[in-house]
């Protein structure tokens, strides 16, 4: 069946892989794309996929995109109000997110109230606003489907879940990044170049470096907590270095249902842009005898306290998760500046959750302002 897609952040590593995915697959059609401000590849996308929208968050570089983009009959759109536009774009029936940071929330619920799908590879989007992104998407009827491999493969692994009740936790496999194994002390003199070396997965420098530090698994316990409809307590996370199962689910009879694949992201994308149905993807095969070893391990949470510091904001509520993940990107700005060490990213996303005030996340303005406030407070550390 043909689907009209709209891609927010179609020149980052997401963003790339689901143009790769949908041009193997004859049945998907791109009708929008954005970027922040790469527009010589955007224009070399567009080009290709002759969208009728295209976003640049930079209004210079839209300005400059515009008379490259004059011979087709391609609109060019700009800033904050151009990415609402485009998540609403009429006609499309899948918004795919895979903005980086707290800049996905607005447009994804632009695209919610207009009733699009999601296919969410902005996990900021459930950390900072889940109630209300949630609460949202009931109300309008659209499905919040996602990109993420852990969260793609424990919907994957819920195929079978007749009632909620039969379910007794997620587990959510964490590569442990490049840093597995190493002592604090070691930790002291990591560099940006150092953490942006991930073992298994091509993915942004963002979430590289939150992969590092184990806050990206933290932000992925939220977003369960927020997609599946579980307790903090029914989410647990362990280590497995070779990212073959990409998480799991145990039934309270004892089953444990995992799927597994390559470290590909183009799978759980391409699950998420065509589900209920699968379509054959270009690629190697999952050969376990080649494989030959699985290993699992708790992770270590004295080396890496922001992961249970995630567990922490969750079971406050309210927008203390907004500060945690403002915190953090606020952090890893610093840090791939050289204006922090390593070791500070999750310490000074401690410093804020401790100065913080709770408060309801019950409107939009409300987690913004959160996250606003933990950013001023990190920035005003350094």
């Amino acid at each position: 069946m043909e689907h009209n897609i709209a891609i927010l952040g179609s020149t980052g590593s997401i963003g790339a892989q689901s143009l790769d995915v949908i041009r193997q697959s004859p049945d998907l059609h791109v009708l929008g794309l954005s970027a922040n401000h790469n527009i010589e590849l955007l224009e070399v996308q567009a080009r290709e996929f002759l969208p009728r929208l295209v976003c640049v968050c930079d209004e210079d570089k839209a300005k400059e995109l515009k008379v490259r983009l004059a011979d087709t009959n391609i609109r060019v759109v700009s800033g904050p109000e151009g990415m609402c536009e485009l998540a609403a774009l009429d006609g499309a029936d899948t918004v795919l997110t895979a903005v980086m940071g707290i800049a996905g929330l607005s447009p994804t619920v632009a695209a919610i109230k207009s009733g699009k799908n999601i296919a969410l590879a902005n996990k900021e989007t459930l950390v900072a606003a889940g109630e209300l992104v949630t609460a949202l998407a009931r109300e309008h009827g659209v499905s919040l489907l996602p990109v993420d491999s852990e969260h793609s493969a424990v919907f994957q692994s819920l195929a079978g879940l007749r009632e909620k009740k039969q379910l007794k936790k997620i587990i959510l496999t964490a590569s442990g990044g490049p840093f597995y194994g190493k002592r604090r002390e070691e930790l002291s003199v990591v560099t940006p170049e150092m953490a942006l070396r991930h073992p298994n997965w091509d993915m942004g420098a963002k979430i590289t470096i939150d992969s590092s530090t184990l806050v990206n698994k933290g932000l992925e316990v939220i977003e369960a907590r927020w997609l599946f409809d579980v307790a903090p307590d029914e989410i647990d996370v362990v280590v497995h270095p070779q990212s073959i199962i990409h998480s799991m689910v145990e039934y309270i009879d004892g089953s444990v249902i995992a799927q597994l694949g390559l470290p590909d992201m183009r799978l759980p994308i391409a699950y998420a842009l065509t589900y209920p149905d699968r379509v054959p993807l270009r690629g190697e095969a999952l050969d376990l005898a080649k494989i030959g070893t699985l290993t699992f391990a708790e992770p270590d949470t004295a080396v890496f306290p922001a992961l249970p510091l995630a567990y922490e904001a969750l079971r406050a509520g309210g927008t203390m998760c907004a500060v945690y993940n403002g915190a953090d990107e606020a952090a890893v700005e610093l840090f791939m500046q050289r204006r922090i060490d390593y070791l500070d990213i999750a310490s000074v996303i401690e410093g804020a959750m401790r100065a913080y005030t709770n408060t309801k996340a019950d409107t939009l303005d409300a987690v913004l302002d959160a996250d606003r406030w933990a950013r001023d407070y990190v920035y005003s550390k350094v």
